[in-house]
This record gives C-alpha cells, structure tokens and sequence, in this order.
C-alpha cells in the first residue's frame, strides 16, 4: 500500500472540495484586493517603507522556518540597494544574504516570466553560493541525485531519528519537474491563490533539490500570489505567518503527503493562513504609519547619523533591549560617544530609559 501521496497511482491528480472551498476563498479574494487597493493608494514613500519591511520580513521568516537566522539589517539593506530605495546609509550583505535576495526579487518582481528549470536552478546557486549547506557538499544548480541514499525529512537525534516524509526517487525527477512546471506555467481557470497552495505543496513533495525546497516552495508561491495582485509590489508576508505557525505548517505537510489526493485540508489551512498574514500586513502598515508620524513631528530636530539610524531601527522594530554596548557595537563608535548620543535623546524625551539600571540600562522608545 502506498505510504506517501507521490506514490499513489493518480499522482499528481489533486482533488478538492469546491463546495467547501469557494465561500473562504471567495471572502479572502474579496480582502486580498481591498488591501492591496489600499496600499497602491498611499504615496510613494509610504508604499516603498511597507514594501520594503514586507519582503524584508519575507526573507528573513522563510530562512527562519528552515532554522536559519540571517542579519535583518543585512537583508533590508540588501533590497533597498537593489530596488533604487532610499535608507541612508547601507549595511553590507553577506553572500548567502544576497542569494535568499536575489531570488526572492527575481520570483516576485519579475513574477509576470515564465518559471522554467533553468530559472529553478539559477535560484538553487543564488541560495548555496559557496556549494555547501552548512559543512555538507552539495549538488548545486542541478536535481539531486540520491547519490547519498533517497531524500527523507527527518527529525530527532541520530540513532532516534524519525522519518516525516520520503521523497521520489531521483531517477524520477526529470519528468516530475516537467509536469509541475507545465502545470504551473497552464493558462486555465484555476484561480491564482488556488494555484499558489497547490505549487507550494506539489513542489516541496517533489522535493527536488538536497537543500532548500522549503524556501524555493514559499517563493513559488509568493510568484503566484503576486500574480493574484498583477503587481510586483508585495505589502504581506506568506512566510512571516508561517513562521508564527511553523508546526501546525510542518504537521499540515505530513498529513496531506502521506494523504489521499484530495487536498481540501491543506488548501483550507494556506486560506486561513493568508488570511492571518493579512491581519499581519494590517499590523506593518501601522508601523509604517508611525514611523512616518514619528519623523514628521521631528523634520525640524538635528540628529547626527548614527542617531538617526539607530532611530530607525528602533522605529522598524529592534530585537531585544537597546543598550549602550549594542549601540557603539552596531554605529561602530565608542562606548562614550554611545552614551552620549543615547542621553541627547532621552533629555530630548525620544528615548526612555528601562526599568533597571547599572549595566543592565537598556532603553527604548518613549511614546510619542
């Protein structure tokens, strides 16, 4: 009997409930344009300020999901270059940095060219520059090849590993990529956000690369959710509310892989969590919002530099507490100059400083 749904012999002739499905999405299509009529509707630098915190949410949640943390400054700096947005000054990107990057840009800006294997493979190099995952060699820019025995998703320590999922052989994969891409590229009725649920999981049950189908899979379907919008302007963030749900995500993969083929669960479950990703672009855009009002009510106060920056990152949401070691860390300047610029602002009554004192002073945001 067959254990995984790649198995079974209808593969990959997905069914669903149409029944079930045409009220959530109907009310979520309904929501999806009303929001981005919203934002399309703000000024050009509101517009690019939520653009921007979106996809830097983006890439940094995809990587995240897949336990892998990069620098949000690194990455933020790395887009704004990129899409001519102006920030000030820049921080420099690692490789791996500019490689999540440049896919995700290239699967949403240019959303509209045809997804082929070749554009697949281009996306694999730009994550794995080096041509290693971690201390591990791999195949880069090409199907694997099994060389190293099947492709499994598993958990838990060595000699207590658990077997989530078994992929299809290599051998197989030619003429898998084929069907899915064929699939992905038909020009039918298939509503677009169907169409994004549907490529997200058929691609990462084919799972055609050693590493990083995961983060491939989430910007497919960000590539066929900025179709549903016909424009390259991204204002919410698929792989931000997966991350929040990351194992009901994992678990909801499990169930449908070693499912049937009618896929309604899963289809119901990427609904909602749009849906919920929504509520979390409302959320940026308050942000947006705040920041915009935060610099407004100071365009006439002097702010050097560093003050300026470390602003701004505060406004777009720090992690952690600020303190004044953090602070000459990031602006790469002394501890004195630190605390200086740290004081001139809290007299200034724009930052506050925390409950505790001594070494452990952190400060943050007064309220404005």
């Amino acid at each position: 009997m067959p254990k995984y749904i790649h198995q079974l012999p209808d593969w990959p002739k997905f069914q669903w409930n149409q029944t079930a499905l045409v009220g959530p999405l109907a009310a979520l299509r309904h929501r999806q344009g009303r929001f981005v009529g919203r934002m399309e509707a703000l000024g050009f630098p509101l517009r690019s300020e939520a653009m921007l915190q979106t996809l830097t949410q983006d890439v940094v949640k995809s990587s995240e999901i897949e336990g892998e943390i990069l620098d949000r400054e690194q990455v933020r700096s790395s887009i704004a270059r990129r899409l001519g947005i102006e920030i000030g000054a820049l921080t420099p990107a690692d490789r791996d940095v500019e490689g999540i990057v440049e896919m995700m840009l290239d699967a949403t800006q240019k959303y509209d060219e045809p997804l082929t294997e070749e554009r697949l493979f281009g996306w694999h190099a730009a994550l794995f520059p080096t041509g290693r995952s971690g201390m591990h060699k791999i195949t880069v820019g090409a199907w694997r090849d099994d060389s190293s025995g099947p492709m499994q998703v598993v958990s838990g320590a060595i000699g207590k590993e658990r077997v989530h999922y078994e992929a299809p052989p290599a051998a197989k994969l030619p003429g898998e990529m084929k069907a899915f891409l064929d699939w992905f590229e038909t020009n039918d009725d298939t509503d677009p956000v169907l169409r994004a649920a549907i490529a997200h999981l058929w691609f990462v049950t084919i799972h055609p690369f050693d590493d990083g189908n995961g983060r491939i899979a989430r910007a497919i379907a960000d590539m066929a959710l900025t179709r549903s919008d016909r424009s390259s302007q991204r204002f919410y963030s698929m792989s931000a509310q997966i991350r929040q749900e990351r194992n009901a995500y994992y678990d909801m993969l499990e169930a449908t892989q070693r499912g049937d083929l009618d896929i309604t669960p899963w289809l119901e479950w990427f609904f909602a969590c749009l849906d919920r990703a929504l509520d979390g672009a409302e959320s940026t855009l308050a942000d947006v919002f705040r920041k915009a009002e935060f610099w407004k009510k100071h365009a006439g106060a002097a702010f050097n530099d560093r003050q300026r920056n470390m602003l701004n990152r505060l406004l777009d949401g720090f992690e952690g507490k600020l303190t004044t070691s953090k602070y000459a860390a990031i602006e790469k300047t002394s501890p004195d100059t630190a605390l200086r610029d740290i004081t001139d602002l809290v007299e200034r009554g724009i930052l506050s400083k925390d409950e505790g004192g001594g070494r452990s002073t952190s400060y943050s945001l007064a309220e404005q």
